[in-house]
């Protein structure tokens, strides 16, 4: 008989749309800053999520050197 002790690992489907909401939310934060390279947001993302979050940048042609605000180029100012 086998028993399951550790549950089965849930992969997390990221979407550009969904980096990009977390990026902002860590640059409204404070904790990074536009000019830093992409490769800098593993530190706040899980190792094992990292990969997707890896993948998802390369299909939409974006290198890990590429500066954040590249990333979120497309912002909406409420004031200026």
């Amino acid at each position: 008989m086998i028993t399951n002790t550790l549950p089965a690992p849930t992969t997390v489907k990221y979407s550009i749309d969904m980096i990009r909401d977390e990026v902002r939310q860590l640059l409204d934060r404070g904790f990074i800053s536009r000019h830093q390279p992409i490769y800098v947001l593993c530190q706040y993302i899980p190792p094992r999520e990292w990969v997707c979050v890896e993948c998802e940048l390369e299909k939409c042609d974006y290198l890990l050197r590429d500066q954040i605000g590249d990333l979120v180029a497309s912002e909406n100012w409420d004031n200026d």
